[in-house]
């Protein structure tokens, strides 16, 4: 694969001066420095604790309880990271690792679910973006005192052993219980990539890790051989990651001369600003972009660069809206604190992160459930842009700040076939259940690992219905037809799906969810057709 050769772009050093814990501890270190009032006050309040309280203190320990509610207190993104969850922390952008496979946030005390890897444990039994780990192996899991520390000492473990887990999900009134066997988890980015009509290739990326851009361009590259002309790049469920990694993919698809991303803070070392260089391999190939509201971040600034640079459509949902920089800095105890040290702007100058209050107010992490709440999934019309964040791409068209990526096509939730037989099926795990059974039957009998040899030897659409069905009824799940042949397609695409994932891999599973996704048909038909330029310039 060939070098990446230097930008046309400054990408200055970042220099942080952690004031409040240098404060701390700036009278054991440092000699003869002016310290502020606030400073000396703070360590004449810890040396009083130390040597007055009525019961001993650890004052160490006390400041470790207490750093976290001071980075919480800044924005929603800053964060205090202890020695010991320091290399967990790092992990899942980094490389493998045993566990479940699930990126959590603790929020207003309850350990949220941010991703599911894909290919991992939890993806393999049901687990979703979304969800609320409450138990775990019988520990509770939620309250004022539940640490990341709690999350990683429950979930990880050998691999191969098990733990049962209890999550709260936002459509069910009683907890779900999974039982996950703890495994590796992949630490590839691009899950799928494959031509998914005669000129136009699909890939997947679920997140921007140090390996993603070189896993990228060697899937365009594949598929360029294969005939394709045009590109679907489906951001969907992908939270971010390492920002380099969206500036190169972006320069790939960009003329030399054109703005990526910019960001600004608070003094010249933190702003910097990203400019194509000309380099890139696929400057002529159309191109859309998938979001959703689980797109943030990295995501959020390939979107943003395509979008202002009329380069391509982006389409589906209103990404989740993180404009926010964080700059990790390891501490002299092998902790460290990722600080908010900028705010990104994509080319037109907009600013995609959302609204939120200093402190723990609650609504920003409710926004996504707000944003259900108020229909916004199903109807365009829902979503109220501030008007005074207006800003115009290169070639003219209105784009909106302040609260991510709208894209140019809305495509909404496709809720079709949903039934009530269907949502208690996916909430139990049984789909998974069921295929785990049929893969382990059927996996002998697979002398290809491709589709086209398990389309041969799986039952046929109606039988493997039924099956599943008369499956479903020993697990408790009655029989009604009404729903079932409601949700049969859909029911049908999963099946085929989950038992593809187990008997071929990871990217089958993607390319059959694929045939009944409402987004990707529209971003398939768009290309197909030649309409993606028309749009564009019809838009403007």
């Amino acid at each position: 694969m060939r070098e990446k050769r230097n930008f046309g772009y400054i990408l200055l050093p970042i220099v942080l001066c952690a004031g409040i814990i240098g404060g701390i501890f700036i009278g054991r270190f440092v000699e003869k420095r002016r310290i502020s009032p606030t400073q000396e006050k703070l360590q004449t309040i810890l040396g009083l604790i130390e040597s007055q309280y009525v019961d001993d203190i650890d004052i160490d320990s006390l400041l470790e309880k207490s750093i976290p509610d001071i980075m919480m207190s800044l924005d929603p993104h800053s964060a205090y990271i202890p020695a010991s969850e320091l290399t967990q922390t790092n992990d899942e952008l980094a490389g493998s690792f045993g566990g479940v496979g699930v990126s959590f946030q603790i929020i207003n005390d309850t350990v949220n679910v941010i991703e599911v890897v894909a290919g991992g444990p939890a993806e393999k039994v049901g687990l979703l973006p979304g969800d609320r780990i409450i138990e775990a192996n019988g520990k509770q899991l939620s309250g004022a005192n539940v640490s990341n520390e709690d999350v990683f000492s429950t979930l990880r473990g050998k691999e191969g052993t098990k733990v049962k887990i209890k999550v709260k999900r936002s459509n069910s009134r009683s907890l779900l219980e999974y039982e996950v066997t703890r495994g590796e988890i992949p630490s590839n980015s691009v899950d799928a990539s494959y031509m998914i009509a005669d000129n136009t290739g699909y890939i997947k990326v679920s997140k921007f890790a140090r390996t993603t851009y070189s896993e990228f361009l060697n899937a365009l590259s594949k598929l360029k051989e294969k005939g394709a002309t045009g590109f679907i790049v489906d951001l969907r469920n992908n939270s971010g990651g390492y920002m380099d990694q969206a500036i190169f993919m972006a320069n790939e698809f960009l003329p030399g001369g054109k703005m990526i991303v910019y960001t600004k803070g608070r003094t010249p070392e933190n702003e910097t600003i990203a400019v194509s260089d000309g380099s890139g391999s696929f400057q002529d190939a159309e191109i859309t972009v998938l979001t959703n509201e689980f797109s943030a971040s990295a995501s959020e600034i390939f979107a943003g660069a395509m979008q202002d640079n009329d380069r391509g459509l982006v389409i589906g949902r209103r990404s989740f809206g993180k404009g926010l920089v964080q700059n990790q800095t390891e501490l002299p105890d092998s902790s460290a604190i990722r600080l908010t040290v900028a705010r990104y702007y994509t080319p037109s100058g907009r600013s995609i992160q959302k609204e939120y209050k200093r402190g723990k107010d609650g609504k920003y992490e409710l926004d996504i459930v707000d944003r259900y709440n108020h229909g916004e999934f199903y109807s365009q019309d829902s979503i109220k842009f501030d008007k005074s964040k207006k800003f115009t791409t290169s070639a003219g068209r209105t784009v909106y700040g302040g609260g991510g990526i709208m894209p140019d096509i809305f495509v909404p939730e496709d809720t079709l076939g949903y039934s009530s037989y269907y949502i208690e099926a996916v909430n139990k795990g049984l789909i998974q259940k069921f295929c785990h059974e049929m893969a382990e039957k059927y996996r002998p009998l697979m002398k290809e690992k491709t589709l086209a040899y398990m389309n041969r030897i799986v039952p046929r659409e109606d039988s493997l219905l039924t099956l599943f069905v008369d499956w479903a009824v020993g697990q408790g799940l009655p029989a009604r037809w009404y729903y079932i042949n409601q949700s049969r397609d859909l029911l049908l695409n999963q099946l085929r799906a989950v038992l593809a994932r187990d008997l071929v891999g990871y990217e089958a599973f993607i390319e059959i969810l694929n045939e009944k996704d409402s987004t990707v048909e529209k971003a398939k038909n768009i290309l197909t057709t030649g309409q993606s330029n028309t749009l564009l310039k019809k838009q403007q």
